[in-house]
């Protein structure tokens, strides 16, 4: 099986619609959605209709969950605040009933996922350090759990719950008897550095997880993100990857 796996795309339709053309060019079995369809960008229903057709299991996140009344958007810094108010605001109805039935974490056949951590998933929790790992190893019931949240790509690779070694590789083979917490990244709120939208490919085949990047129009986003008055702070930080 080969397997698309995404996360992250916060209203960026830009962003989301480049990254389905190149995983349409890579000819998988099956795409993973792992959370925040919404949030920063400016077109959250077009996001939403458009994941609905273009992924078979569909997390969500934290801002899902603000924006559907699931938590406060109290929880958010004030840019964030602002973007989820305005948010709220622009979704439809329908759209707002389907984020209030996504689920934070799924184990499924072949790996498992969670938008956040696989440890207390609805807690929102980061994983950014190897102690934050090791926190999270015991809750590994598969080989691989991809997740998403903190925007930057990471692999987490345990020879066992002790021995946690970070790898920021493009490419990885998996290997036997090692366990794999794997960060996709993000689609439309990179912050790795890299303004590029990011993604994984997943083959069970060759056992390989390969990150991909593409290219996208920044500044037709930051442009309707300015028509709408959202902060300029989330406006600026799109072409940085920050």
């Amino acid at each position: 099986m080969r397997y698309a796996v995404y996360s992250d795309i916060h209203s960026n339709l830009e962003a989301f619609e480049a990254v389905l053309a190149d995983i349409k060019r890579q000819k998988v079995d099956s795409r993973i959605f792992l959370g925040d369809i919404v949030g920063y960008g400016p077109n959250p229903n077009e996001c939403i209709d458009l994941l609905k057709t273009n992924a078979d299991v569909i997390l969500g996140g934290n801002h899902d969950a603000a924006a559907a009344g699931k938590m406060s958007p109290a929880y958010f810094n004030v840019y964030a605040k602002a973007s989820m108010e305005w948010t709220i605001k622009e979704l439809t109805k329908d759209n707002i009933e389907f984020l209030k039935e996504l689920e934070s974490s799924k184990v499924l056949d072949d790996f498992q996922i969670a938008h956040s951590t696989p440890f207390e998933p609805d807690n929102w929790n980061y994983l950014t350090s190897l102690q934050d790992a090791h926190e999270n190893y015991h809750t590994l019931e598969k080989e691989v759990c991809f997740i998403g949240h903190s925007h930057q790509p990471l692999i987490v690779e345990f020879i066992d719950e002790i021995n946690i070694l970070p790898i920021k590789d493009m490419y990885k083979t998996v290997e036997k008897n090692r366990k794999y917490i794997v960060n996709a990244g993000s689609v439309g709120q990179p912050r790795d550095s890299n303004p590029e939208p990011c993604y994984i490919i997943y083959d069970t085949k060759t056992e390989s997880i390969e990150y991909r990047r593409v290219e996208y129009n920044i500044e037709k986003v930051q442009k309707k993100m300015k028509k709408f008055e959202l902060p300029k702070y989330l406006i600026d930080r799109l072409a940085l990857g920050q």
